[in-house]
C-alpha cells in the first residue's frame, strides 16, 4: 500500500471513529430486527402485496422468502435512464429463478443538466440529490423488503441513490447501470463547433446538429463528466457487478448483467446464507478508493462534493486536503474527454475498470481487502464478462493496456498526479481540475471581471469587452444563494479568449462539472458569497492569483481594507429564487452545508 494512501486512509479512520461507530450501531440494531415484513399487522402485509400475482403473494406470506425492492430513475427524457424501463421485468423474472419475489418499491425524480444547462432549472440540479436521497427513503419505507437494487445512472441521481440506500445500509444493496450510448461525433469535432457558434463563425443549425451528433441514442452521454465519474467511482467501491458500468444498453450483455444482478441481490440475503450487507461494504477503505478512481481517471469535479455527502450518510468524514494529498500521489492513467480525444467506449474498449483496477493495485494505490458484492477483496474487478453459450461468465481481463494512447500504466502515466487540486487563500477554499488545462495556462495573475449572473459573461463576450488578460469572478453562485447550477456554458467563451492568446481563469463559489475543461477554474468556493465570504467585496480591477502549481488563490493586496469594502449581495439574485419551483427549494438555501462538507442539508450523527 502508498505510503500516502495508508497515511490518508488512517487519518480518515481516526476522524471519522465516533460518528462511523454511531452508524455502524445503527445498522447494526436494524439487522438484528431481522425480516421486516415479520414486524407488519396483516393488514400492512395485505397492503403489500395486493397487486402481487397468487404466487408472490404466497412467497411474501412466508418470512424467509426474499423480496428484492427496485429503486428507479427511468424516465423516457434521460438517455442515459430511458434504457431502465426495461428493467424491472428482466429483474423479477430473473429472481423469480430462485423462488423469489421484486417489486418496484419507488421511482425517484432524475433531471438531466444537459437539458437544464443555463436555464432555471439548472438551479434545481444541485439539491435534486438530496431530495432523491429522500425520494429513496420513501420507496424503501414500507419495511416489505430483504434487498434493494438502485437503477440510476448521471449527476446527482446515483449520489442521492447511494446517501437514500446507506440509511437502509443494513438491506444487501447492489447498483445496476444502463451503459453509454454508442460512440457519436468525436469529442474533439464537438468542441471546436460549439466553440466557433461562440464565435459567431456558424448558426444554430450547424450547433444543433453537432450536438444531435454527439447525443444520437440512449445511453449516457460518452465524455467523461459526472455521470460516467458515477459508474467508475461505483464499481470501484464494490457496488456494481464486475466490469458491467460501461457495457451499452439494448446488447445481450447488458442484459445479462442486469438479470445476474438481481440473481446475485437474492444471493446475499440472511436467508441465503451469503448476508452481506451495504454498511459492510461502504467504510473508510472503500471511500478513499473511490477517490483514488476518480482521481486516476481524471473524474468529476462534482464528485468533490458528492463523494463527501456519500461518506457522511455512512459515518465517515472526508474533506478536500484528503483529496489533494492523494491527488499529489495517484497518476492519471485515463485520458478521456476532456482530458483527451477518446470517449468512455474507447476507455473499455482499451482495457476499461478490469485493467484500471490491475495497474492501481499493482501500484498500491487501492485497498484490496475490501468486501463487495461479489465477495471478499476488490481483486475480483480485475475480470470482465463474457457470454459463453449464452451463460455469463468472468475471464481475468486485459494484462496490458489495449490503446496506450486511452488508459496507460502506473509506470507510465499520463501525470504523475491526479490533476486535481485543493485552492486556498485569502479568497476562501476551492478546487481547481488541471488534468485537461496545459501547463502554461496554470497560473493566471490578471484584474479582476466581476459577474453576479452567469448569462454576463456571454454579453460581455459579444460587445468585445473581454479582449484582454483577466479573471472571471462569477459569484453569488453557490448552494445558499441560487442552488450552485454548473457553469458549463462559460466554457466556449473563455475558451476562445484562451485561443486567442489572452490569459484567462475562472474564479466562482458555483460548479462547473466533470465537464471542467482548458481553462483553469478554481471552483466551489467558499465561504460563498452570499454568506459573506471574501468574493464578495472582490471589485474589478482588483489583481487576481490563481496559481494551480502551488494551490494559491489570493487578492493580491497591500493590506485587508479590500474585505471591509461593504459590497452587499444585489437585489437582482432574488429574481432566482422564483420560478420553475424553485420557490418550493427554499428551505433548502436556508439549511444547506458548504460545498467541503458536501453542500446537502443532511446532517447525519453531529457530523460538523
Amino acid at each position: 500500500m502508498h505510503t500516502v494512501v495508508k497515511q490518508v486512509t488512517d487519518r480518515i479512520i481516526a476522524r471519522s471513529r465516533a460518528t462511523r461507530e454511531d452508524y455502524l450501531s445503527q445498522m447494526q440494531g436494524a439487522e438484528e430486527r431481522g425480516v421486516h415484513r415479520a414486524r407488519l399487522s396483516c393488514g400492512n402485509l395485505a397492503h403489500g402485496f395486493a397487486a402481487c400475482g397468487a404466487e408472490d403473494k404466497q412467497a411474501l406470506k412466508m418470512v424467509n422468502a426474499v423480496n428484492v425492492g427496485i429503486i428507479s430513475s427511468y424516465n423516457d427524457m434521460l438517455s442515459a435512464h430511458q434504457p431502465f424501463e426495461q428493467f424491472p421485468d428482466q429483474i423479477r423474472e430473473a429472481v423469480h429463478e430462485l423462488g423469489s419475489v421484486a417489486q418496484f418499491a419507488g421511482g425517484v425524480p432524475a433531471m438531466c443538466d444537459g437539458v437544464t444547462q443555463g436555464q432555471p432549472g439548472m438551479e434545481l440540479s444541485l439539491f435534486s440529490r438530496d431530495v432523491i436521497a429522500m425520494a429513496t427513503a420513501v420507496g424503501l419505507s414500507h419495511n416489505m423488503f430483504d434487498a434493494a437494487l438502485y437503477l440510476g445512472v448521471c449527476d446527482k441521481i446515483v449520489p442521492g441513490l447511494l446517501i437514500g440506500a446507506l440509511r437502509f445500509g443494513h438491506l444487501p444493496t447492489l447498483f445496476v447501470p444502463a451503459g453509454p450510448m454508442p460512440s457519436g461525433l468525436p469529442n474533439k469535432e464537438k468542441a471546436k463547433i460549439r466553440q466557433l457558434y461562440a464565435e459567431g463563425k456558424v448558426g444554430r443549425d450547424a450547433l444543433l446538429q453537432c450536438e444531435s451528433d454527439s447525443y444520437h441514442s440512449a445511453g449516457t452521454c460518452t465524455f467523461y463528466g459526472t455521470a460516467n465519474s458515477n459508474q467508475m467511482v461505483v464499481e470501484v467501491m464494490g457496488l456494481h457487478l464486475p466490469g458491467s458500468s460501461f457495457v451499452n444498453p439494448g446488447t445481450e450483455m447488458r442484459e445479462a448483467l442486469t438479470r445476474e444482478a438481481a440473481r446475485q441481490a437474492v444471493r446475499l440475503t440472511a436467508q441465503n446464507g451469503e448476508f452481506t450487507p451495504l454498511y459492510k461494504i461502504v467504510d473508510e477503505r472503500s471511500l478513499v478508493n473511490a477517490v483514488v478512481a476518480l482521481l486516476a481517471t481524471g473524474g468529476s469535479t462534482n464528485h468533490t462534493m458528492h463523494l463527501i455527502a456519500i461518506a457522511r450518510a455512512a459515518g465517515v468524514i472526508i474533506n478536500w486536503d484528503d483529496f489533494s494529498d492523494l491527488s499529489a500521489v495517484v497518476p492519471l492513467l485515463a485520458k478521456v474527454y476532456p482530458n483527451g480525444e477518446a470517449d468512455i467506449n474507447h476507455f473499455q474498449a482499451a482495457g476499461g475498470v478490469g485493467y484500471l483496477v490491475r495497474e492501481l493495485l499493482a501500484g498500491g494505490y487501492l485497498h484490496e481487502d475490501v468486501m463487495t458484492v461479489v465477495g471478499q477483496g476488490l481483486s475480483r474487478y480485475t475480470q470482465e464478462p463474457f457470454l459463453e453459450n449464452g451463460k455469463l461468465v468472468w475471464r481475468e481481463g486485459v494484462q496490458e493496456s489495449l490503446d496506450p494512447a486511452v488508459l496507460s500504466s502506473v509506470e507510465q502515466p499520463f501525470s504523475p498526479d491526479g490533476g486535481l487540486k485543493l485552492m486556498q487563500g485569502n479568497l476562501g477554499r476551492g478546487v481547481i481540475k488541471v488534468s485537461a488545462v496545459a501547463p502554461e495556462h496554470q497560473i493566471v495573475e490578471a484584474p479582476a471581471i466581476v459577474f453576479e449572473d452567469q448569462n454576463e459573461i456571454g454579453a460581455a463576450f459579444e460587445r468585445g469587452e473581454l479582449e484582454r488578460d483577466f479573471v472571471a469572478v462569477v459569484r453569488y453562485q453557490g448552494p445558499t444563494s441560487n442552488g450552485m447550477p454548473e457553469l458549463h456554458k462559460l466554457t466556449p467563451f473563455l475558451g476562445t479568449l484562451q485561443d486567442r492568446g489572452f490569459k484567462v481563469a475562472l474564479v466562482t463559489d458555483g460548479r462547473m462539472s466533470g465537464a471542467s475543461g482548458k481553462v483553469p477554474a478554481a471552483i466551489h468556493v467558499w465561504p460563498e458569497a452570499s454568506l459573506g465570504g471574501p468574493l464578495a467585496q472582490v471589485a474589478d480591477g482588483d489583481l487576481i492569483r490563481v496559481d494551480a502549481t502551488t494551490g494559491t488563490l489570493e487578492l493580491i493586496a497591500e493590506d485587508s481594507s479590500w474585505l471591509s469594502r461593504g459590497l452587499t449581495m444585489p437585489a437582482s439574485a432574488a429574481q432566482h429564487h422564483h420560478g420553475m419551483g424553485r420557490e418550493l427549494f427554499a428551505p433548502m438555501r436556508e439549511q444547506v452545508c458548504c460545498a467541503e462538507e458536501g453542500a446537502t442539508v443532511f446532517n447525519f450523527s453531529g457530523i460538523k
